[in-house]
């Protein structure tokens, strides 16, 4: 802490002992992070010291109280602003739930993770659970997320081929580089840029000198569409991403697509040798990012494959191949037929029953039974073990539509809990992450997964604060747009769904593949490009929004996570114009300055990567709050508002003394940024600051 003269601590204790009679719920505060419990996450019956802040001199007594007991704390330290109380706990194998009972005189409140209360409220209680714990450099990382075959070309001898492959009534096409800027169709899965994973690799200098330090990746192995998740073989890297060193050429092959078309496949994706390549060009791209001090996270799609899959073969592109028995759809007597659920099979003429299960209906995305199959179960956990083990050794999965696995929310448990195991076994740090919507508590529980990408409690919440915006751009609700109230409750609702460790590493997101970017939001035009037009997607876009949310994202609880060509300011409606091609040479440089600015300021401040939390006085379109630990302060302010507002905020919350200086580290405003210094006094608590219309704010204590 800062060094006070004697005569400044004398001060701040009288106007103290003044506040006496009044218990001062401003200053209560604890939470999850290493200030407030030692150590942040303790094993099984470990010792673990919780510990509460209160204002200096205020409070009489402070009870912890978990799993039915009571423990009185003790002050532990304290300095000029605040007493700090803590107590011991031997901890056993369950999990440990508590909250605060706090006494001055005859009043008296309770403390728990939505602050101040009167009630015991069980749902908002803090939790530990003894041996959870997620990987360090996951909480507060800066990721990326990339769709590959959009992102940049740096391999044009493995683009896909016009032709190359019949699937979904279609062809596919392969883009002409000169033409790489061209919209998305509107219906597109066949449609390849020819992005690839060395493309990646040559654009690693780019990512390491915006911040960017976890790279994820949309799936990337072998499969006939270009957003992959439709795994075809989730043992390969797909060659097109990889390396293709031998052309077998063309092949017509003999199943039949509905009794009409012929399947047209060259077979560079069969062939085992561009396969080994591209998985030795893959495991070598790893230890690239990794010299780079960077991670990196794979899409994992576990819920169902692809109708091209060698286990179902719809398409007949592995009869006869050396090596493969017949797929589930050629064959009753397939081996794999327990891995589906097929429908009405004695009613219908054998080999065209369309009539398995396919997730959400589709025929090209054959649900996994692993309920009807211990192979299929055991095969699956050891894929969950590849990718993360030598000589691939990826940092982590994200898991898609995680919740939909299984056809029981028991048994879906129960894979997951299976699925950490395996991972964590094979790498111990490896990161494990979700694709969820909706209260993830049920998975978050320690035994799953770490983390999700979070939508509940940051994507949504924002886009409606900021925009009144749905996360698709299906609607738009002006009257959301800068409702602080309910930004906060939404906010603070579910961020107690999340344990202190998760919450910490959740992949913070203002757009990703399956929703409109962010920027596009801004505009309020509710459709889609196949109404609207793409181009309609870029028109009265406001870049001020886009800066307050850029602030908003890089200093909240979490790992902020850009999808790819956000920082550059590309815009796009929801999939597939959301997945344009990253724009090379056509780039907002500005943007990118502000997130390189921004990045390097989260990344370099411990409070903002895994600090405490807490709002502080805010109004309508106003939104104030702090990140902190005990050495640094930070204040936050959003001022979404058509004119100029001036605000008092008192920061007693933020751990910040009755006197202080704030510094202004950066403000963003309606055409720019500005990292000039500016500073503010803090007098008995209090600090007033003038905020320019449209403009964000972070202020450091000096």
């Amino acid at each position: 802490m800062k060094s006070k003269s004697v005569y400044e601590r004398n001060r701040t204790q009288q106007y103290m002992m003044q506040m006496r009679p009044i218990l001062w719920k401003q200053a209560l505060f604890s939470d999850g992070t290493r200030d407030y419990r030692i150590p942040e996450e303790p094993k099984e019956h470990e010792d673990v010291t919780i510990r509460f802040r209160t204002a200096r001199d205020n409070v009489d007594s402070v009870w912890l109280c978990g799993n039915g007991d009571r423990y009185l704390m003790r002050i532990a330290e304290h300095d000029e602003a605040f007493d700090y109380y803590d107590v011991t706990i031997r901890l056993g194998t369950e999990t440990f739930a508590y909250y605060f009972e706090i006494a001055s005189g005859l009043l008296s409140c309770r403390y728990d993770r939505c602050g101040v209360t009167e009630e015991i409220r069980e749902s908002y209680f803090f939790r530990i659970v003894p041996g959870f714990s997620t990987p360090d450099w996951a909480k507060g990382a800066v990721m990326y997320q990339i769709m590959v075959d959009r992102f940049y070309n740096g391999d044009t001898s493995n683009d896909v081929l016009d032709q190359e492959y019949f699937y979904i009534r279609t062809f596919s096409t392969r883009v002409p580089g000169e033409q790489w800027d061209k919209y998305p169709e509107n219906f597109s899965v066949g449609e390849f840029y020819g992005g690839d994973l060395e493309g990646v690799r040559q654009k690693l200098d780019y990512l390491a000198d915006l911040g960017v330090e976890v790279l994820y990746f949309n799936p990337v192995f072998v499969s006939p569409s270009n957003h992959k998740y439709d795994i075809q073989d989730y043992d390969h890297i797909d060659p097109h991403y990889g390396k293709i060193v031998e052309d077998e050429g063309e092949v017509l092959m003999e199943g039949e697509q509905d009794n009409r078309k012929a399947t047209r496949y060259r077979c560079r994706v069969t062939n085992q040798k561009n396969l080994e390549a591209s998985n030795a060009f893959f495991a070598e791209f790893v230890k690239e990012v990794h010299k780079r001090g960077m991670k990196v996270i794979l899409d994992g799609v576990f819920n169902h494959c692809g109708s091209f899959n060698c286990w179902m073969d719809r398409e007949g592109i592995y009869k006869g191949k050396e090596g493969f028995a017949l797929g589930a759809y050629l064959s009753k007597d397939s081996p794999y037929r327990s891995y589906f659920r097929f429908l009405d099979t004695e009613e219908r003429a054998w080999p065209y029953n369309e009539h398995y299960e396919g997730w959400w209906g589709y025929d090209t995305l054959p649900k996994l039974n692993y309920e009807g199959s211990k192979e299929l179960y055991d095969d699956m956990m050891r894929i969950a073990k590849k990718w993360v083990s030598e000589p691939y050794c990826v940092d982590g999965w994200r898991l898609d539509v995680a919740g939909d696995l299984g056809h029981s929310k028991e048994f879906n448990h129960r894979f997951w809990r299976d699925f950490r195991d395996a991972v964590k076994e094979a790498n111990p740090d490896a990161l494990i992450l979700a694709e969820h919507y909706g209260d993830p508590k049920d998975w978050l529980s320690g035994d799953q997964w770490d983390s999700i990408m979070n939508y509940v409690a940051f994507m949504e919440p924002l886009t409606w604060f900021l925009t009144g915006m749905e996360k698709h751009s299906d609607e738009f609700m002006p009257e959301r747009i800068g409702k602080t109230e309910d930004f906060e409750r939404t906010m603070q609702h579910y961020m107690t769904s999340f344990l202190t460790p998760s919450l910490l590493c959740a992949m913070n997101q203002l757009s990703n593949h399956d929703h409109s970017r962010f920027l596009t939001r801004t505009n309020h035009k509710a459709g889609r490009a196949e109404y609207l037009g793409a181009a309609a997607a870029s028109e009265g876009i406001d870049y001020a929004v886009m800066r307050e949310a850029v602030v908003v994202q890089m200093t909240w609880p979490g790992a902020p996570t850009l999808y790819y060509g956000d920082e550059a300011g590309l815009c796009g409606f929801t999939d597939p114009d959301n997945r344009r091609t990253y724009p090379w040479g056509r780039e907002d440089q500005g943007l990118i300055d502000l997130h390189r600015e921004l990045i390097w300021i989260h990344k370099n401040n411990e409070a903002l990567r895994t600090g405490s939390f807490c709002f502080l006085e805010s109004e309508e379109r106003l939104l104030c709050y702090a990140r902190f630990n005990r050495k640094q302060q930070f204040v936050i302010i959003v001022n979404h508002d058509d004119v100029e507002r001036t605000k008092r905020i008192d920061l007693i919350a933020a751990g910040i003394p009755l006197q202080a200086t704030m510094r202004q580290l950066i403000v963003t405003t309606e055409s720019a940024y500005s990292l000039m210094p500016q500073y503010y006094p803090v007098t008995h608590g209090r600090v007033t600051v003038t905020l320019q219309k449209k403009s964000a704010v972070i202020l450091e204590r000096a």
